[in-house]
């Protein structure tokens, strides 16, 4: 039973430690920006002007909309929540530094899933375009969680203000889309 207690406290504390991200950190402009604006604009730079046929840029657009709204949150807590001096109080809850990790990856991961899920819904409502669904929520779901932990991951390094933490995970995440191959295919690079 002191096993299952010790679970359900370390749950509850992730859960609590995503809605307080969720609650704060949503809508922050630089989250906004990489996370809504930004693929709206990759879009429209990437698809405007050239013959892509649009049933094979659609997927692309959706991982690339998946990856910057996963990975925005988690650089911007970490460097905020240092800077206002929260980040100590947290830290001296009853909760591990596990937990508030987790906590940070699963509000990345939830912001990522809401703004992709849209997406998708709209996508799907314009076009007659076929899905898988018994592969695709459960791809969406691994993505979100893995590029969110990225964008922890980035968040780690100490730094003064979360514009710093924001140039680092631009310059990790720029070249990560340009060589993945979703708008350029590798064979032509």
């Amino acid at each position: 039973m002191k096993v299952r207690a010790r679970k359900t406290h370390f749950l509850r504390g992730v859960l609590i430690t995503a809605e307080k991200n969720i609650r704060i950190y949503y809508t922050k402009a630089p989250v906004l920006i990489f996370g809504l604006l930004f693929p709206f604009f990759m879009f429209l730079s990437f698809y405007l002007g050239r013959k892509i046929d649009l049933y094979l840029f659609i997927p692309g657009i959706i991982a690339m909309s998946l990856f910057f709204t996963s990975s925005s949150i988690g650089p911007m807590i970490t460097p905020w929540e240092k800077q206002a001096g929260t980040f100590e109080r947290l830290l001296s809850f009853p909760i591990t530094i596990n937990t508030i990790i987790l906590g940070d990856v699963t509000a990345g991961m939830i912001f990522g899933l809401v703004i992709n899920l849209i997406l998708l819904s709209v996508v799907l409502a314009v076009f007659s375009y076929p899905v898988n669904f018994i592969c695709l929520i459960p791809s969406l779901i691994l993505a979100s969680f893995c590029f969110s932990s990225l964008g922890v991951l980035l968040a780690s390094p100490a730094a003064s203000s979360p514009s710093n933490i924001m140039m680092l995970s631009s310059l990790i995440r720029f070249p990560l889309i340009f060589i993945s191959g979703i708008f350029v295919p590798l064979g032509s690079l």
